[in-house]
């Protein structure tokens, strides 16, 4: 009798091993569903729907790997659902929200440029799909797909913000995505965030910051989520001047202490 009470004791621990977390592939759905809405929105000529889909996914995106860290949640399984959820909203979606509202004048350029966003996006994450255990995980390794979809989708906000839907538009934006698309591809380094921890005791000026940065956003939304999309852009090749500067001050400085003892 207890042989056979604990066979199916042994096959139910199978079971729940072979199961998935609900939550945070709930959440990574939530975001492919975002994804997926935009398109449907660009397809529609809802460009304002289409943009607004995109910032949410990136907010279900964030907290889904939040909450697969804070419940210890994490598997395989979620790493690859949240890539394949990360094409569709940030690699898809913008690419066909761009072309459709302001690369299609280019014509085969234009459709060019959005495929080139697309395939950069996808091997981005494949990358990082390989690197995720050999990689810091304070840092990412090249533009992540996320913040891309989001200077593309802010980029829209502020140009609708200011009225402006001329040449500057097409003029700005193409240059925009081939840039994108070598970043997203590129060895430069980005900070992941993936260390701050908002449950723990910060200084209070932190607090401080983050009360003004909600009041700089909330005051004007679709020119400061721009900027702040911007400026993590830019923030990469700034460290990876900076970066180059201190080795060569470092390596001059050797050649003078070595000439000094020579």
């Amino acid at each position: 009798m207890r042989v056979e009470n604990a066979k199916p004791k042994k096959s139910k621990r199978r079971g729940m091993r072979r199961g998935i977390y609900i939550l945070p592939n709930l959440l990574t759905s939530g975001s492919l569903f975002c994804g997926f809405y935009s398109i449907i929105a660009t397809f529609n000529g809802k460009y304002l729907y289409a943009a607004v889909a995109i910032l949410a996914a990136i907010f279900f995106d964030g907290i889904d790997g939040k909450i697969a860290r804070l419940t210890r949640s994490t598997s395989r399984f979620g790493v690859e659902f949240d890539s394949l959820s990360d094409l569709v909203a940030f690699g898809v979606a913008p690419g066909l929200f761009i072309f459709s509202w302001a690369l299609w004048p280019y014509g085969r350029l234009g459709w060019l440029a959005a495929f080139l966003y697309v395939a950069c996006g996808a091997l981005r994450l494949a990358r990082f799909n390989v690197q995720v255990n050999t990689v810091e995980s304070q840092y990412f390794r090249g533009l992540p797909i996320p913040a891309a979809a989001s200077l593309i989708a802010t980029a829209f906000l502020f140009f609708n913000r200011l009225g402006e839907s001329g040449e500057t538009k097409h003029l700005f934006i193409l240059p925009m995505i081939y840039v994108l698309a070598f970043l997203m591809v590129s060895n430069i380094r980005y900070h992941s965030f993936k260390n701050l921890e908002l449950l723990k005791r910060k200084r209070f000026s932190t607090l401080v910051a983050m009360i003004l940065a909600i009041v700089v956003i909330v005051a004007e939304p679709e020119i400061m989520l721009f900027v702040f999309a911007s400026f993590y852009l830019m923030l990469g090749p700034m460290n990876a001047i900076l970066m180059w500067y201190k080795k060569k001050g470092i390596s001059l400085g050797r050649k003078k202490t070595e000439s000094v003892l020579r």
